[in-house]
């Protein structure tokens, strides 16, 4: 970082990081409620309207592949925005982000169903959820690197807390909707026209969220590498032969908080409702009080990991995993509300100390000439790795007793921990 630079972070006005952290919070917040909207209505209701007749079981299954599909898409996005994040900068990529996430968001409202216009359908479906998961393939390094390249000596674990907020935010803005769906609407208006309005309003949110983020400045840290070198030609190319180790490492240690978090949500809905045969409605409300222990697992994360450092909450979350999957089968498979309640609060503040850290972590790893390339790669590709198929995976398991479901987890921790240990410091 140049002197200019450096002062001119240091001078920076209070109001200036708070608009910088609230743009961070606020861009992946819209663009986490597209996801979940995605992910809650999947579980709930694009089975049926979307996929041929046959059992409740292999619509859901059908329709939890092509939630699945935006993860394949996440990696391609995370390809073509950091290519442009590392060359032209990370604010004009992250509106892009944002526009392609919100239109092809919108866009899905609109979609006919299967007995409207057939195979037409599902294909729809699948393009717009490809471009869902495009989008948002850019949209967390962006935003991960706007808060920890802007962030004062000491705080930058709590700087890169806040793009992780976004994630409970858009939680909750998208299972508060449908829950209040749920509440005003009968059932089968619910199935025939309620769940298009979510995907109607994202339009708002990204009209919000747009307006936050071109009034944006370029990073400090971004500014300063330009003045060293010109930007790598191909951002990839270079991230691949000169940090190899951290991308297979910091992928590995990043696949826990996907897992948890698929399927602590889109899993155990969808479980549930059809399998335990809990009210739609009673257990959005049970997942949203839990999602509240997420959040205050990721503001703990951020102040703890600037006291030690982001590595050892992120080890210890993953060991605390371990420990809570045990969870899973006694109380989750209760069907009880105040278990299954107590089970996914304490898998969602788990989840907050390992997703908390990441913001400074993974963007840690990398020079700030490569480092939305490379930070893009390994989240995305550990989304294909944690949460792609977790739902599925989880399904199929489920059949042998949900104590599996909670195997399955622990050993998800042990593989991130493996990826931690990889990258530990040298003595």
């Amino acid at each position: 970082m140049t002197t200019t630079n450096a002062g001119a972070a240091a001078t920076a006005p209070e109001p200036s990081h708070r608009r910088i952290l609230g743009a961070a919070m606020a861009g992946t917040a819209v663009e986490f409620y597209d996801f979940y909207i995605f992910a809650t209505a999947a579980s709930l209701v694009f089975g049926p309207l979307f996929f041929p007749q046959s059992s409740p079981e292999a619509q859901l299954l059908q329709s939890w592949l092509t939630f699945a599909l935006a993860f394949i898409a996440r990696p391609v996005g995370a390809l073509v925005f950091g290519h442009y994040g590392d060359r032209i900068g990370r604010k004009a990529t992250l509106v892009w982000s944002l526009m392609i996430m919100g239109v092809s968001t919108f866009l899905i409202a609109l979609l006919p169903t299967y007995a409207v216009a057939g195979w037409i359908a599902p294909a729809l479906l699948c393009l717009l959820r490809f471009g869902q998961g495009f989008g948002l393939g850019g949209e967390w390094g962006g935003a991960a690197l706007l808060a920890v390249e802007n962030a004062p000596k000491g705080k930058v674990a709590r700087y890169g807390m806040f793009p992780q907020l976004g994630a409970p935010v858009g939680f909750i803005l998208s299972n508060g909707l449908f829950l209040i769906l749920g509440f005003i609407l009968s059932d089968s208006e619910f199935r025939e026209w309620g769940w298009r309005i979510p995907f109607v309003l994202s339009a708002l949110l990204v009209g919000i969220g747009l307006w936050v983020r071109l009034r944006l400045t370029e990073t400090p840290e971004f500014a300063a590498a330009l003045e060293e070198a010109p930007p790598p030609g191909v951002p990839m190319a270079e991230v691949v032969r000169t940090h190899p180790r951290q991308l297979f490492g910091g992928t590995f240690a990043a696949i826990a908080c996907f897992a948890i978090f698929y399927l602590s949500t889109a899993f155990a809905l969808g479980y549930g409702t059809t399998k335990l045969g809990i009210a739609r409605e009673a257990f959005l409300g049970i997942q949203l009080i839990s999602i509240l222990f997420m959040a205050a697992g990721i503001i703990v994360s951020g102040y703890w990991a600037d006291r030690t450092s982001p590595a050892r909450v992120l080890a210890i979350g993953c060991v605390a995993l371990v420990g809570a999957s045990f969870t899973t089968g006694p109380w989750l498979g209760s069907g009880d509300l105040l278990l299954t309640g107590m089970c996914l609060s304490l898998l969602l503040f788990v989840m907050g100390l390992v997703y908390g850290p990441l913001g400074a972590w993974l963007p840690g790893l990398f020079a700030a000439r490569v480092r939305y390339t490379g930070a893009s790669i390994c989240f995305n590709a550990a989304g294909i790795l944690g949460g792609a198929l977790a739902p599925n995976i989880a399904l199929k398991l489920s059949e042998s007793g949900l104590e599996y479901v909670g195997y399955y987890l622990a050993a998800i921790a042990l593989c991130s921990l493996a990826g931690l240990w990889m990258l530990r410091p040298a003595k």
